[in-house]
């Protein structure tokens, strides 16, 4: 518990510091960006100043460095204009495509947007001859503008890749760790049964009930299937070509024979074989935790239907019970380990289902519909052999 809290607590540091990074980057670049705008206007006031200079030169004036000025400004857009009854007369262009001018309404539209960019500098001529000059962001503003966002997603895109790097070691680590305990559980189990068998031996020899000694060995043969089901899980299982209907509905005439009387079972499937690539022993063990599932869910009480439906290039294996039903919100939450509803559950069983059929055998598992107080379907697809 104080692992995990402290995972918590470090996950929350680490948010909100990238927050105060983000936040940071942001600011700094706007001020930059107020910074370099307050300097083009300076160069833009210098520049109006140069043209006066240039309209207002005789014969005695320098005008060298005017002409400098005008001429070194090569990024910012202008426009000059003066008003005539209220509207405005372009006088002059910079830095704007020279064939805009011939189209009014284009030359309209930027001009509006270069009012929208800054306001304008008055360039008194004379008393009687006054322009306004409108200019626009250079190409370094414009470029400083978008850079906060292009930091922000590069941080996201790297958030991004070291999150999924982390959930690929985490899993990995995870599947190596479920692959260890279930040799080892099979290993476990492997050595009591040996010694069992021999007892059943003994037994006979010593003329038991007969009947006693055959059930003894039909529990003996089940742990047998159980130590082999681990066993198989904790490597890579060998898949085979396998009717898919008669190994489910052999699964579930095994389970139907073990369950409550108050069960109604009723099994559905095509009347000629579904080939497909399975493990049978592993194929067994999906059907037993669906059936069983269903039947938790019920309570030992209602109908279940095993439904097998074929498609042109897949089989669907549906299990349908009327227990009480999953929230939607619940849909995929009841795949991952450890989530259960049951008081004494340990919320492996479909987590070790999904593991199964979707990393063993290839194929999807799904709660294909739920509603609360009328029961479930889960539905498990497999791809059939062409």
């Amino acid at each position: 518990m104080q692992i995990s809290d402290k995972r918590t607590v470090t996950r929350w540091v680490i948010i909100i510091v990238s927050f105060f990074i983000v936040t940071f980057i942001v600011w700094n670049t706007y001020y930059l960006f107020q910074i370099f705008k307050e300097e083009e206007r300076n160069k833009m006031e210098l520049w109006a100043q140069s043209q006066i200079s240039l309209n207002n030169a005789n014969e005695n004036t320098d005008v060298e460095l005017p002409l400098r000025i005008i001429t070194g400004n090569r990024t910012i857009p202008i426009i000059k204009v003066e008003v005539h009854k209220g509207k405005d007369s372009v006088v002059d262009i910079a830095n704007i495509d020279e064939s805009i001018p011939k189209n009014s309404e284009r030359m309209r539209a930027i001009l509006e947007d270069l009012k929208m960019e800054n306001s304008p500098i008055k360039m008194e001529i004379s008393k009687k001859h006054i322009q306004y000059l409108y200019y626009g962001n250079s190409t370094l503003l414009n470029v400083l503008k978008y850079y906060p966002f292009a930091l922000v997603l590069i941080i996201i895109l790297f958030g991004a890749v070291v999150y999924n790097f982390y959930r690929a070691t985490k899993a990995g680590a995870q599947n190596r760790l479920w692959a260890g305990m279930a040799k080892e559980t099979a290993h476990q189990i492997g050595t009591p049964l040996s010694s069992l068998l021999g007892w059943i031996e003994i037994m006979r020899a010593d003329d038991v009930d007969e009947t006693t000694v055959t059930e003894v060995e039909k529990d003996v043969l089940r742990l047998q299937t159980i130590a082999d089901r681990f066993s198989k899980i904790g490597s890579e299982p060998v898949l085979e070509e396998r009717d898919v209907i008669a190994e489910t509905e052999k699964s579930f005439q095994y389970l139907k024979s073990r369950a409550s009387r108050q069960v109604e079972f009723s099994f559905t499937a095509p009347n000629y074989p579904v080939k497909v690539l399975l493990n049978p022993e592993l194929h067994s063990w999906t059907i037993e935790n669906l059936v069983k599932n269903a039947i938790d869910a019920m309570k030992g009480k209602g109908t279940l239907h095993v439904e097998i439906q074929e498609r042109e290039n897949y089989v669907k294996i549906r299990v349908t019970d009327s227990g009480k039903g999953i929230p939607k919100s619940q849909f995929r939450k009841v795949f991952e380990p450890g989530f259960t509803t049951k008081k004494r559950g340990w919320g492996l069983g479909l987590s070790l289902t999904r593991r199964i059929v979707e990393e063993y055998h290839n194929g999807r598992i799904k709660v294909a519909q739920s509603e609360i107080g009328k029961g479930t379907t889960m539905q498990v697809t497999l791809d059939k052999i062409k």
